[in-house]
């Protein structure tokens, strides 16, 4: 049998498939549009559910895709065994109401027969046992061996998931023949050993299943097959495993290279070895689409992907950091099918280094932590460090419980497990909540979800600010309506408009809407599935119907100001990306008539000079006046000619390109001005951080920026009147007012510290003796904690073996301070124990060192019962 790499393969499948009349489609972002059920996509037909729906029209009956996908459920074997990984490509041939089980089955066995030239001997079908026609099918469309056709089971062959489109399924299998069997003389398709391999999943979706568990026929069938990518390159290749494919394999030798190590040279080692190999893989294509790590949703998934292979290295003795090095290794095995990872090569590093490190210092922090639960186990006598505990140095701090429990065996402590597990089942549930699970689609089902399908409205607002357009549909806010009148909330969809919807982060439009009958004020304009576009707004006056025609009129203000804005965030992205640095990436952004908000891939605050570089370099190509020029063009040549792209998006072959001179060119579906000088100026208002690794601008741009620097003029006026100097002078001011305050505070200081000398004098007196040591536990009239250190410290050089337990309150507020010797810590005595039990009587809580601890509460008039309760715990010491 020929071999064929994993890359050849993905090509042989599409091209196959182009040949009986499917449209190619490119991978899905990994990043669900419009689905909650899930975070990331996980199957070929995840992004295909409103085709099958019906809510949306595919672009063609027949699609094929290479879909990337990555599914975690199993994470915690991935490297176990070599059976396990997180990413995977799915390829897939799907029918829309076209074709159904007789093709399906006869082009499954042509790919594989005359293709692949697969020996039939070698192949298998299971179909489900109820499924007579599949049955039938195999025996009278192929030339398989009819003892090679088995009948299973609902669980094995019936793909269902909760109520929905549902169906039988017929499963391809591959023998790779007995030296990867078991000893079992009945082995077949369906043992448990890696014998019989399942590579082609076809699933016939013929029915609808309904909420009390009926299966109703569906009026148009649809095919839905699904094929493992690198399960087929197993089966061209002979290889031995996921990991040992020539994709893999590259990928993994470099990991051995960079530890110094041999697969299959220790077993401990190659679950590392594997690991890494797959996690990396996983991360560089979530980053690719926009997903950055983060503590929540897909960006703890991309943290702990690579945080564990992070972990793993050092395991096996990498030094430093070595994630970058293994990512150009998956760009390079990949960029052929998948140009983005190239496109995007520096920023992908940037990330993967930046969380690296931040990893690096993150785990060293973890092991303080761990290192101080252990000393308090161990002064308090208990050998189990707490599953709440385990399960913050998991969370918060990035710590594996398998590391927490290395190191605990080695120390003969313990880790509530089961505790742990509590916690991550807690954990585990606020996170499906967070996903708010609902129908099939992943979506909330509105008014929208019952639009007709068929039904498109086409946008013609570019050139033009008003049109004329017929109403198809109307909508309340839970139905299709024929009308709506005076005082009605309503939405309205039409065939054709000149309103902008939301999307793209530019703001929709405004305006009015009128009829020979009615008048609707415009209020919100958004995109539903399907290509419709709802106006939703409120009929002023008479009423309104289906048929109508009406004209629409957009306010024009209102978009003019958008347009300065929007084109505006075009020359901020490039010229972030020109100072700052080129893994920039938009991360968002929100575009009005009153300001623009840009968010960007950035790892810290832009320094006062980068801003004011980025900002005289937006105004400088304001000033320079240049065209701004759009082109719809394939996305191939936008792509060629430098063209930036959206993360997270997916192109067309079509795509509008939007051009300002030669300085900037991105791929957008907006609204622009027609020459950067309409935008007058740019003022930068504030730089901020907003997530991990993001960063947010928001500027003013034209009249806004102009009254904000009236704005800001008014202010130092008014400042310069409370400080009755002239507006010139109002710096030099500030600076000796300044100037005076700290010396103030310092003289300040120094009469504390007379005060508090003065008053270790007067406490010297209430000194008592518990054998050898001498202790002092007293109440301090109103003082911060800073005075009651500067009184330890006093004490203790006065006492040269003792106790000192200062409290006081100050503002409805409780402040302790314990001090021991270094004498008194060894006959038993503990600041940190004793702190903590006084702290308790006070409604408080604190801790510290043998020497010293701190601690707050908030129960002044316990103060006397927190004195007795000092003594009694320094005497148990003693």
């Amino acid at each position: 049998m020929q071999h064929y790499g994993l890359n050849e393969l993905r090509k042989m499948y599409l091209d196959f498939f182009e040949s009986k009349g499917h449209l190619v489609m490119g991978s899905f972002p990994l990043v669900p549009k419009n689905d909650k059920s899930l975070l990331l996509i996980n199957a070929g037909m995840a992004p295909l559910k409103p085709y099958f729906t019906g809510q949306e029209v595919p672009p063609k009956e027949r699609l094929v895709t290479c879909q990337k996908c990555i599914r975690t459920g199993d994470i915690e074997n991935v490297g176990k065994t070599d059976r396990h990984g997180t990413f995977f490509e799915m390829l897939g041939n799907f029918s829309f109401g076209d074709y159904f089980k007789k093709d399906a089955i006869l082009w499954a066995w042509e790919f594989f027969i005359d293709v692949l030239k697969v020996p039939k001997e070698l192949l298998y079908a299971s179909v489900y046992e109820e499924d007579d026609d599949a049955f039938g099918l195999w025996k009278e469309l192929t030339d398989i061996d009819p003892t090679h056709v088995v009948k299973m089971g609902k669980a094995d062959n019936f793909w269902e998931h909760g109520s929905g489109p549902c169906g039988p399924c017929s499963e391809i299998y591959y023998d790779r023949g007995a030296k990867y069997g078991c000893d079992d003389p009945s082995c077949t398709v369906g043992c448990e050993c890696d014998r019989y391999v399942e590579v082609w999943n076809l699933v016939f979706t013929q029915f609808e299943k309904t909420d009390d568990g009926r299966y109703l026929d569906l009026p148009n069938p649809n095919i839905d097959t699904g094929m493992g990518l690198e399960r087929l390159a197993i089966m061209m290749q002979d290889a031995e495993s996921f990991f040992t494919i020539d994709t893999l394999k590259k990928v993994l030798d470099k990991v051995c290279q960079l530890a110094d190590k041999v697969y299959k040279g220790d077993k401990h080692t190659d679950i590392s070895l594997r690991l890494i190999t797959d996690h990396i893989r996983s991360v560089v294509f979530m980053t690719s689409d926009g997903i950055l790590p983060s503590n929540e949703g897909r960006g703890y998934v991309l943290r702990r992907l690579l945080r564990r292979a992070a972990r793993h290295g050092r395991l096996i003795g990498i030094k430093g950091l070595f994630l970058e090095t293994l990512a150009k290794e998956v760009i390079e095995t990949s960029y052929d099918a998948y140009p983005e990872l190239k496109a995007k090569e520096s920023y992908i590093l940037k990330i993967l280094s930046v969380e690296e490190e931040r990893f690096n210092e993150t785990i060293d922090q973890g092991l303080t932590i761990l290192n101080t639960y252990i000393e308090e186990l161990e002064a308090d006598g208990k050998k189990e460090l707490s599953g709440e505990r385990a399960f913050k140095l998991y969370d918060t701090y990035g710590f594996p419980l398998d590391l927490t429990l290395e190191i605990m065996e080695e120390k003969g402590l313990l880790v509530d497990e089961a505790g742990f597990k509590s916690e991550m089942q807690a954990h585990r549930v606020r996170a499906r909540d967070a996903r708010e699970e609902t129908n099939y689609m992943g979506a909330n089902v509105t008014v929208y979800n019952q639009l007709n399908p068929e039904m498109i409205t086409e946008f013609d607002g570019y050139d033009k600010l008003l049109g004329v357009g017929k109403v198809l549909t109307l909508t309340s806010a839970d139905a299709i309506v024929e009308s709506a009148g005076e005082g009605d909330s309503i939405g309205i969809f039409v065939d054709k408009t000149p309103f902008y919807a939301t999307s793209g982060g530019q703001h929709n439009d405004y305006g009015i809407m009128t009829s020979n009958n009615a008048e609707i004020e415009i209020l919100d304009v958004k995109k539903v599935m399907g290509n419709k576009i709802a106006h939703i707004g409120k009929v002023i006056s008479g009423s309104v119907k289906v048929g109508d025609t009406v004209k629409l009129i957009v306010d024009a203000k209102n978009r003019y100001q958008i347009a300065k804005n929007h084109s505006t965030t075009h020359l901020l992205q490039k010229a972030l990306k020109r100072i700052v640095g080129d893994h920039i990436e938009q991360a968002g952004s929100s575009v009005n008539a009153d300001r623009l908000r840009f968010d960007f891939t950035h790892f810290q605050a832009l320094t006062a000079a980068e801003l004011k570089a980025v900002e005289d370099e937006v105004n400088h190509m304001i000033e320079l006046g240049l065209p701004v020029v759009t082109e719809n063009m394939a996305i191939d040549e936008a792509k060629k000619k430098g063209a930036m792209a959206l993360f997270g998006e997916k192109y067309g072959d079509s795509v509008r390109v939007v051009s300002m001179g030669d300085y900037s060119m991105e791929l957008c579906g907006g609204t622009h001005i027609s020459n950067t000088s309409e935008a007058g100026l740019i003022k930068i208002i504030s730089e901020q951080g907003v997530a991990a690794g993001v960063r947010r601008i928001e500027a003013l741009t034209s009249d806004a920026a102009i009254n904000y620097y009236k704005e800001q003029e008014a202010l130092v006026s008014d400042i310069a009147g409370l400080i009755k100097v002239d507006k010139q002078a109002v710096i030099q001011k500030i600076e000796n007012m300044l100037a005076d305050i700290k010396s103030l505070q310092s003289e300040n200081e120094k009469l504390k510290s007379k005060l508090a000398t003065g008053a270790v004098d007067d406490l010297i007196n209430q000194i008592e003796k518990i054998g050898p040591v001498e202790i002092l536990v007293t109440r301090v009239p109103d003082t911060d904690m800073n005075g009651l250190r500067e009184m330890g410290d006093q004490f203790k050089q006065k006492l040269t073996n003792g106790i000192v337990v200062l409290i006081t309150a100050s503002e409805g507020k409780v402040n302790l301070l314990a001090m021991v010797s270094d004498e008194a810590i060894k006959l038993g005595a503990h600041a940190g124990h004793i702190i903590k039990e006084v702290a308790s009587v006070v409604g408080g809580g604190g801790g510290g060192r043998p020497n010293m601890a701190q601690a707050g509460g908030k129960l002044p008039e316990k103060i006397n019962d927190a004195l007795a309760k000092a003594k009694e715990v320094i005497q148990s010491q003693l």
